[in-house]
């Protein structure tokens, strides 16, 4: 076994993941590597829709975007939250980006395909931004169902009310699954529900912002395994796990 520098496995055995029936991915910079860049289109785009719903320019539009991040855990919640928006739209106009940057993925496909029992999406972000990078990746025939900010009432992760939710909508038993996410922070209630928790850790080639909001809390106990490269871990656990059928 290796160790990180946070202390945490980089590598697993089988016999590790044996009981897991439900395996539940992120889908930003997990299913894909953050290289692409995805969120900084979302990004700008967040501030064209605030600086036109709010009729501000492209300054304040962003300081109230970034001040809302902080003050409501999202972007999002807080226009809803102060002035009442509703969320279609803006979900809408902010996922309406270019995924072309996104490389199909074949072999990630197979190393998920193989793992036994149901394989979910769970997302802050929009169904439809999932479905597009999950076709663009060419892996959409591999999973069972996708969770996104709608399915959690626009309660986003990390908070606990949105996977309350999430397991209300899935109906799957924690105890039975793996959670693999990007945003070390965002496996700490998956942890406490009895989850398996991978941190897909990011590579330094990705967006700096990115990593670093990716490595906050990823000292915790909450944070069981670590990978950098997401199908390699799953082909060294799958054998076992399928066997265990």
């Amino acid at each position: 076994m290796t160790t990180t520098g946070h202390g945490k496995r980089e590598t697993a055995a089988p016999r590790d993941f044996a009981a897991v029936e439900t395996w539940i991915f992120d889908l930003d910079n997990t299913l894909y590597p953050p290289e692409c860049d995805l969120f900084a289109q979302v990004d700008q785009r967040m501030t064209a829709f605030i600086s036109r719903y709010l009729d501000v320019d492209a300054t304040e539009a962003r300081r109230i975007q970034k001040d809302f991040y902080i003050e409501h855990g999202t972007t999002l919640s807080g226009l809803m939250t102060v002035y009442g928006l509703e969320p279609a739209a803006f979900l809408h106009f902010v996922h309406d980006i270019d995924v072309s940057a996104v490389l199909a993925d074949a072999a990630l496909g197979r190393a998920i395909d193989v793992l036994p029992g149901r394989k979910l999406v769970f997302t802050n972000g929009s169904l439809a931004h999932a479905e597009n990078v999950i076709a663009r990746l060419g892996i959409d025939y591999v999973f069972h169902g996708i969770f996104d900010i709608v399915s959690t009432q626009y309660e986003p992760k990390p908070r606990k009310r949105a996977y309350e939710r999430f397991l209300d909508a899935s109906g799957i038993d924690p105890v039975r699954a793996a959670m693999f996410e990007d945003i070390a922070r965002n496996l700490e209630v998956p942890h406490e529900l009895g989850m398996k928790t991978v941190w897909v850790r990011p590579g330094i080639a990705g967006p700096e912002r990115h990593h670093s909001l990716s490595h906050e809390g990823a000292e915790g106990p909450h944070v069981h395994h670590v990978t950098d490269n997401l199908r390699e871990f799953l082909e060294r656990i799958a054998p076992v796990s399928a066997a265990s059928e």
